[in-house]
């Protein structure tokens, strides 16, 4: 069985989770948190980075790579389109929304989400990149209804996962929603996707893993 390690407040960790849900895999979990210099873990994830999965045959870390493997060995339901240039068009897409928005934004995240400060040139840089990336995003996604088109496919475990936090990330930091002011209407794909019981779990998993946070700190305060 696989095993997925990581935490679930990690978007990454949540999107190989969404695969793994929606294709129907057993898999197990094991709590790791990020950046670990435990042997253990950087043996199976060189950088102590999250997620990666423990299989029969090995390890692998990078929740792209984990993503292929996963239509690799389970093909069916497929999260791919079978057509080599569709399913080059879906990666086309991961890759916008992974590397050119959810990454820059990432700059924003300890100020939004982690109790501290972001420069203004960096605030300012921030918004410079996304402001362009958006608009190169809109050129691609296409919103029917699914990120890639009628088919839900990987583009969607990727988007679900990290539009909303770049959107309250720039919200919080910038003052506005980035994506909703430059013309993403992502709020309703983002509830058409929430609504599968397999996006469902994903956010009871995480309200839940954040209850408990919350209330370690509590008592440890």
């Amino acid at each position: 069985m696989i095993t997925l390690c990581g935490f679930t407040l990690s978007n990454y960790y949540n999107k190989v989770k969404f695969a793994l849900l929606e294709k129907g895999i057993p898999f197990q979990e094991e709590l790791v948190a990020a950046r670990s210099t435990d042997e253990a873990v950087l043996s199976a994830s060189p950088l102590g980075k999250v997620p990666f999965i423990r299989t029969e045959h090995g390890n692998l870390c990078e929740s792209q790579v984990i993503m292929d493997y996963l239509e690799a060995t389970h093909p069916q339901p497929a999260l791919l389109p079978a057509e080599p240039f569709a399913a080059a068009k879906v990666h086309e897409l991961v890759t916008f929304i992974e590397l050119h928005l959810e990454l820059v934004a990432r700059e924003l995240y300890p100020q939004a989400f982690f109790g501290g400060q972001v420069s203004a040139e960096m605030q300012a840089r921030v918004r410079r990149q996304l402001t362009k990336n958006i608009a190169a995003f809109k050129r691609l996604a296409k919103f029917a209804p699914y990120m890639a088109g009628e088919q839900f496919t990987q583009a969607d475990c990727a988007a679900w996962v990290s539009l909303p936090l770049i959107a309250l990330a720039t919200k919080a930091v910038l003052g506005e929603d980035l994506l909703s002011a430059q013309g993403v209407d992502w709020k309703p794909y983002a509830k058409m996707i929430g609504e599968r019981p397999s996006a469902q779990k994903i956010t009871t998993d995480r309200a839940a893993d954040q209850a408990r946070a919350l209330a370690t700190m509590s008592a440890k305060s």
